[in-house]
C-alpha cells in the first residue's frame, strides 16, 4: 500500500487531481474563446487565425499529455471535450457572422449537437454512461477544426488566400457530412438504449 507521503497515488486520486498540465492547457483554451470573438470582431483576421491554429495544437496536446505524463483526471475528461465543443460552436458562430460561413452548415453543425444533447436524459435515466466517442467522430470534429481557420485564411490579403479557401471548403463539406452521419449513429444508440432498456425510477426520500 503506497503512503500519502511519496509514491504513485491511488488511481481514485489521480483522477480527481486538478492542477495537471493538460488541464492547464485546456483552461488557455478556453480562455482564448472569447479573445478570438474579439479578434474577429476587430477583423483581426490573422491573429484570430493563428489562435485557432494554437488551439487546435494545444486540443491535441493536452490529451497525448495526460497519457505520457499520467495525468488523466476526470476534470480533464470533462473540460477538454466542453472547450471543443464551445470552440466548434463560437468559430462557426462568428464566421456566420462575419459573412464568411454560409447560415445552413452552422444550422447542421449546431443543430446536430442540440439533438444529441436531448438524448442524454435517455442515458441518465438508466444510470448509463453516454457512448464513449467514435473514431470517425473524431475525424470529423478534427475535419471541422481544420477547415474553419483556412476559412477565415482565405478572406486573408496574403499568397495562400487561394488555396485557404479550396482547402478549407473541401474539408468544410467532407467534415460537415461525416458529423451529420455520426450524428445519426449517436441517435440510433440513444434510441435502441430507450427501446431496449427499462428507465429506472427516480427513489422517493424516506419520510
Amino acid at each position: 500500500m503506497t503512503s500519502q507521503s511519496g509514491g504513485v497515488p491511488p488511481a481514485p486520486q489521480r483522477e480527481d487531481r486538478i492542477l495537471t498540465l493538460p488541464n492547464a492547457l485546456s483552461v488557455l483554451r478556453l480562455i482564448g474563446v472569447p479573445v478570438f470573438l474579439w479578434l474577429l470582431w476587430v477583423k483581426a483576421d490573422g491573429w484570430a487565425f493563428a489562435l485557432l491554429i494554437a488551439s487546435g495544437v494545444t486540443d491535441y496536446l493536452d490529451g497525448k499529455l495526460a497519457r505520457l505524463l499520467d495525468q488523466y483526471s476526470r476534470l480533464g475528461a470533462l473540460l477538454d471535450p466542453f472547450v471543443d465543443r464551445l470552440y466548434l460552436v463560437a468559430t462557426v458562430l462568428g464566421l456566420m457572422l462575419r459573412g464568411i460561413l454560409p447560415w445552413p452548415f452552422v444550422v447542421a453543425l449546431i443543430g446536430r449537437d442540440l439533438i444529441l444533447a436531448a438524448t442524454l436524459p435517455v442515458y441518465r435515466r438508466r444510470h448509463l454512461d453516454p457512448p464513449e466517442v467514435i473514431y470517425l467522430g473524431k475525424a470529423a470534429t478534427f475535419a471541422l477544426m481544420a477547415a474553419l481557420p483556412w476559412l477565415l485564411a482565405g478572406e486573408m490579403h496574403w499568397p495562400l488566400a487561394g488555396f485557404g479557401r479550396a482547402f478549407g471548403w473541401a474539408f468544410l463539406i467532407w467534415g460537415t457530412a461525416v458529423y451529420i452521419w455520426t450524428g445519426l449513429l449517436y441517435l440510433g444508440k440513444a434510441l435502441a438504449v430507450a427501446r431496449s432498456i427499462p428507465a429506472i425510477p427516480p427513489v422517493s426520500p424516506r419520510d
